[in-house]
């Protein structure tokens, strides 16, 4: 249990939960200024904004701005991220938009773009095709409006923003307690002998490479995060697997490491193995169709394909479905016309 001097962060894609246990000779007083006081750059304002929408909690309730601490309180507070130290400038990159209402906006991201400005990657981002497509109308560098979840730069599919504070902060929610629906299509390496299961494995980074995460054993590695992925087989091939993959949880590459926790690492995913020949012949005709399988579609064939949430305004639960892109579907096609004997 950590006290109101050592503070835990614990986060959730684009959202963070700040836990604490009240220390003993602490004097009654206000949450929101006891909050401002303990929590590093964050704000009053800040803070009472996220007991406005519930976001805080003591001994597992929501309180209001006016709660006041006493000794032996444990206290849980949901919030966004701070704002990076860089400027969103608008770009005129093409978006494939969804739905959108003056509350939410759900676009279909292309693989290769990136969703969010970082190292190496400030410019042509998909936030700089929303800052250009809101213009004078939405600010993309205000921290309390925009992205509620991520995929990653090569993963295409269906991405959810928020267009008011209210709407990001009631959809940030949904995403932390889990009753959003998502479900990804993925090429897998090798075959099942189930149709469907459950993958649970805590992820954090690979302490050999912080570029890439890995499923520990949570006493080797505390701060690694509860992870939980269901699959079922759609389609099988020779020697890949067509699956899809709903998500309980929404860490960080998560599919994509616990694929090849259990050997079946997305296709053409050359952070975790997936661009090695895994499967199949070894004939130089079946590694040229495998080359040429990359070459079709070269990044990890994984798609969010579907995306479910309940409105954040009228309470109406929403839900979209979004195609395989070309570079999916060809790949997908090429497999389908696969016949082994022939290679």
């Amino acid at each position: 249990m950590t006290t109101g001097s050592d503070i835990e962060i614990e986060q959730e894609e684009l959202w963070e939960r700040w836990r604490c246990e009240v220390d003993k000779g602490q004097s009654k007083e206000r949450i929101d200024k006891y909050l401002a006081e303990h929590m590093t750059n964050t704000s009053r304002n800040r803070i009472q904004t996220a007991a406005d929408a519930g976001n805080v909690w003591v001994n597992g309730k929501a309180v209001a701005s006016n709660y006041r601490v006493k000794p032996g309180d444990v206290i849980q507070v949901l919030l966004d991220h701070e704002p990076h130290d860089y400027t969103i400038t608008p770009e005129n990159i093409p978006l494939d938009i969804v739905y959108e209402d003056e509350d939410v906006l759900v676009v279909n991201k292309p693989a290769g773009l990136v969703v969010h400005p970082g190292h190496g990657n400030y410019e042509h981002t998909l936030l700089n095709a929303l800052a250009f497509y809101f213009g004078d109308k939405i600010d993309m560098n205000d921290p309390e409006i925009g992205l509620v979840h991520r995929i990653d730069k090569d993963t295409s599919g269906l991405l959810l923003i928020a267009k008011t504070p209210e709407a990001k902060t009631n959809l940030g929610k949904q995403f932390f307690d889990h009753t959003t629906e998502r479900s990804y299509n993925a090429l897998v390496w090798g075959t099942f002998a189930e149709e469907s299961g459950t993958i649970e494995g805590a992820l954090a980074r690979d302490n050999r490479d912080r570029t890439i995460y890995r499923v520990w054993d949570v006493e080797e590695c505390p701060q690694a995060k509860e992870a939980i992925t269901h699959w079922r087989v759609l389609e099988r091939f020779p020697y890949v697997t067509l699956v899809e993959c709903r998500l309980e949880t929404g860490r960080t590459h998560q599919i994509r490491v616990h694929m090849k926790h259990i050997g079946h690492p997305l296709f053409a995913d050359d952070k975790y193995g997936g661009m090695e020949i895994l499967k199949g012949l070894r004939t130089q005709k079946y590694k040229q169709y495998i080359e040429n399988c990359f070459a079709l579609c070269p990044r990890q064939v994984l798609h969010a394909r579907t995306l479910g949430f309940t409105h954040p305004r009228t309470g109406e639960r929403m839900h979209f479905d979004s195609e395989w892109p070309a570079d999916m579907s060809a790949l997908i096609a090429k497999w389908r016309a696969y016949e082994p004997n022939t290679l």
